[in-house]
This record gives structure tokens, C-alpha cells and sequence, in this order.
């Protein structure tokens, strides 16, 4: 079994009970066994051991929404209206999309998730067999589903849904457990209710999580009331969408009626605060979504609509917009969005027992911080500088699984420099289609 002993390490924890340790930490196969101020006693034998000096460790990010594979579409059509992007530009892009842009536009989105210190994320797409072997062969942790769109004929809905039952099937608990699967209708405006309701009924046959877009925009929201008279929150609960564990991305519309409902349900959400203000869809009621009790994480959306892929970015606008939107400067402090990165991560995809958090018993991943640079001094409130001056440039080091990844910046099972040429060509070859 590898065993890894960090000496001299600042540890940024998670754990409220002791939440920033200078110390030790010891890492024995996929779990951490012990972190705490002495060294650990007897010492671990056969252990390799790693000078924490000058590095801040903390728990891996978790992105709790993406589309990986569109990182080939990053800077091709920007500063337009949702619909107009979604529809007119990205949508017919998409179709001309083939198992070589998917593997190749995947590769390069986990490169840059695990450098910039993304160790779990979500993905929604399809040909997902070809995103969860980028996900085995990367290292890093995912948590699939193949997003169904309904607008089509029934037989067209069905082969989807197919589809999407067995690639959740074959895919849940692989990786050596890295990989977990969910089911996922793509939004209420482009699923039939009837749709929704085969999509829950497969999730209640496979005991897997529901993962849906979810009032992104205003015009969504009316155009769900005009279509089906009620709104986004209370026409998926009539669906029985909330009847398994359900992730919501964006949610920026809400009343406090939805919200109320969303907490009663158990629901959680993905904020996507760059992609949201980069699309004009407004800002999510973050603060009264975590005052009401409801789960909030944070995702990246993808990078076409983003344009990049690192959570320390959407960390850090999460601890500002909000501020600025409300005009109270504690809406959402600094330990609280570290948390929607990392412990309100975990628990948005039922992993709150494994993931989140530094301390014994939990699976190692982890991340270290150059913190020997002129924005992280003078050394005062390390929590508050990760999220007000850091950045995912920062990351040295990262661990999953008790494996390393990424060493002095560099990916470890990753080829970067063919990853990056394929993309490239990728994206000429779709541009010339």
C-alpha cells in the first residue's frame, strides 16, 4: 500500500472544528489516517515524505456542473442572449460534433480542471462513453450523466433514454469507484413532461441521482408558465423529479415559494456565477437559498459559456456578487465560499462522507497551494487570501485517490501537449464542416 507523510504542511481543512492546522498529514492508500499538529506516532513506515513547507493543502474543488467536451467551442461565439448562443450558434455546432471532438474537447477540459485543482466534476453531454475513458484514464473523479434532449419524435426519445439507462448502468462504481452516473432530462423546456416522468422512473430503476438545467433565464421561467401554468420548481415536483436526490443547475429565478420547496424537497443547486453573468441571466438568491437550508455548490457551466474551467474563479464571484447585489458585505463571507466549493460540493452529490474535508477516514483528495508568491503576503487569513488573491494557477500539486496527478503543475497522465494540438485541429475541422 503507498503511503505518503506531508511534514511541515498548512492545511486548510474544511472542518469547522479545526479549520487551518500547521502540521503533519498522512496519506495510506485512497484514505487519509491521521493529520495533526506533532508527527504522527509510531512514524509510517516505508512512507515517502513531502516538505510541506511554503504549500497550503486543502480538499480538491468540486464542479458540480459542466459540459467538458465544449471546451472546443471556448471564445467561438460570446456576448450573446442565452437563447440566441444556445440556439444559433452552439446547438448546430454540437450536432456537427464527432467521437474524435468529444474525446479530444474532454481531455482538454480535465487538463485544465486538475491543473487549476478540480478533482470531482459533473458532466453532461453525450457520447459519455468516450467522456467517462478520458475520466478512467485522466485520474480524475466524475460524476456522468448522458443529458437527454426531448424535442424530437417518441422513437427519437426512446433510443435517448436507451441510451441514457445503459451508459448509467454500465458506468456507475468504475474507475476503481471514480466514476458514479446519473440521469439526466436536459431542462423542463426541452423535455415533455411525460419525458421527465420516464427519466425519474429509470432513475428510481437504477437508484441513481437526477441532475437538469433549471431557471436559468427570465424567459424560461414564462415560458414554463405559459406551456404548463406553473413555474420550473413546482412543475418538476409534480413530475416527481424530487423524489430521488436532485441537482439543479443555475436556478437564478426563484421566488421564495421555490425556494421554500426546494429546501422541503432536499434539492441542491449548482451556482454557475460566471457563465450566469457572462449570459446576462441574472444572479441566483444564493444567500437565501443557504439561509432557507438548501444545499449550494458551484459549477462551471461549460467553457463556451464561461470561458474557463477554473473554480477558484467562480469561489471568488461567489463571495462578491453577492455582496455587491445585496449591498451587505457578509452575504456570503469567505469561509462560506470556500464551502460551496468544496464541503457544499460533496454533499450536492451525496459524497459528503468521502469528499469535502481533510481529516481521517476521508478519501485523499487533495490539493497544494504555492503560497510562496506575493499574493498570498503577508500570511494572515489563509482562507480569506485562497479566496480574495488566489487562483487555480496557483496549484502545485494534486492528489486523488491517494495518487498523484499533477506534479509542479504539470499533469502525470496526461499528454498536455497532444491534448492541446488534437483540440486545435479538432476545432478547424469543425469550423470547416
Amino acid at each position: 500500500m503507498n503511503r505518503l507523510w506531508i511534514e511541515n504542511g498548512t492545511f486548510v481543512t474544511m472542518d469547522d472544528s479545526r479549520p487551518v492546522l500547521k502540521g503533519h498529514m498522512v496519506v495510506e492508500g485512497d484514505r487519509i489516517v491521521y493529520l495533526g499538529e506533532e508527527p504522527p506516532s509510531p512514524a509510517p513506515e516505508g512512507a515517502e515524505r513531502l516538505n510541506g513547507q511554503g504549500l497550503v493543502f486543502m480538499p480538491g474543488l468540486i464542479n458540480t456542473h459542466a459540459h467538458s467536451a465544449m471546451s472546443l467551442l471556448r471564445g467561438y461565439s460570446d456576448d450573446e442572449a442565452l437563447q440566441v448562443w444556445l440556439e444559433q450558434k452552439m446547438w448546430p455546432m454540437e450536432a456537427k460534433f464527432t467521437d474524435d471532438d468529444v474525446r479530444w474537447g474532454t481531455s482538454l477540459a480535465v487538463a485544465e480542471m486538475l491543473k487549476s485543482g478540480t478533482t470531482t466534476f459533473v458532466d453532461m453531454y453525450d457520447r459519455m462513453h468516450i467522456v467517462a475513458e478520458v475520466v478512467e484514464q485522466s485520474g480524475i473523479r466524475g460524476v456522468l450523466t448522458r443529458g437527454v434532449i426531448g424535442l424530437c419524435p417518441p422513437d427519437v426519445q426512446t433510443e435517448k433514454l436507451i441510451e441514457a439507462k445503459q451508459f448509467a448502468k454500465d458506468w456507475n462504481g468504475q474507475a476503481g469507484g471514480r466514476i458514479t452516473t446519473m440521469m439526466s432530462p436536459h431542462a423542463p423546456y426541452t423535455c415533455p413532461p411525460d419525458y421527465i416522468e420516464r427519466i425519474v422512473e429509470a432513475a428510481h430503476e437504477l437508484d441513481v441521482p437526477l441532475h437538469t438545467h433549471m431557471s436559468e433565464s427570465l424567459a424560461e421561467v414564462e415560458q414554463n408558465v405559459k406551456d404548463y401554468g406553473r413555474r420550473p420548481v413546482e412543475h418538476l415536483d409534480k413530475l416527481g423529479f424530487f423524489s430521488k436526490p436532485a441537482l439543479l443547475a443555475h436556478a437564478v429565478h426563484l421566488n421564495d415559494e421555490e425556494i421554500a420547496l426546494l429546501a422541503e424537497r432536499g434539492a441542491a443547486i449548482s451556482h454557475n456565477p460566471a457563465s450566469n453573468l457572462k449570459l446576462a441571466s441574472g444572479v441566483a438568491r444564493v444567500p437565501q437559498l443557504l439561509k432557507a437550508g438548501v444545499t449550494v455548490s458551484l459549477g462551471t457551466d461549460s467553457a463556451a459559456s464561461n470561458n474557463n474551467l477554473d473554480l477558484f474563479d467562480e469561489i471568488r464571484l461567489a463571495a462578491l456578487i453577492h455582496k455587491g447585489v445585496s449591498g451587505d458585505p457578509t452575504a456570503v463571507p469567505a469561509s462560506e465560499a470556500l464551502k460551496l466549493g468544496t464541503v457544499y460540493g460533496a454533499r450536492a452529490l451525496g459524497k459528503h462522507s468521502l469528499l469535502g474535508v481533510l481529516k481521517p477516514g476521508m478519501k485523499a483528495d487533495f490539493i497544494a497551494i504555492d503560497a510562496e508568491q506575493p499574493h498570498f503576503y503577508p500570511q494572515t487569513e489563509m482562507v480569506s487570501h485562497l479566496v480574495y488573491s488566489g487562483s487555480g494557477r496557483d496549484v502545485k500539486h494534486v492528489w486523488i485517490d491517494g495518487r498523484q496527478v499533477v506534479s509542479s503543475g504539470e499533469c502525470l497522465l496526461i499528454d498536455e501537449a497532444k491534448v492541446k494540438a488534437e483540440a486545435q485541429s479538432c476545432f478547424e475541422r469543425l469550423l470547416a464542416r
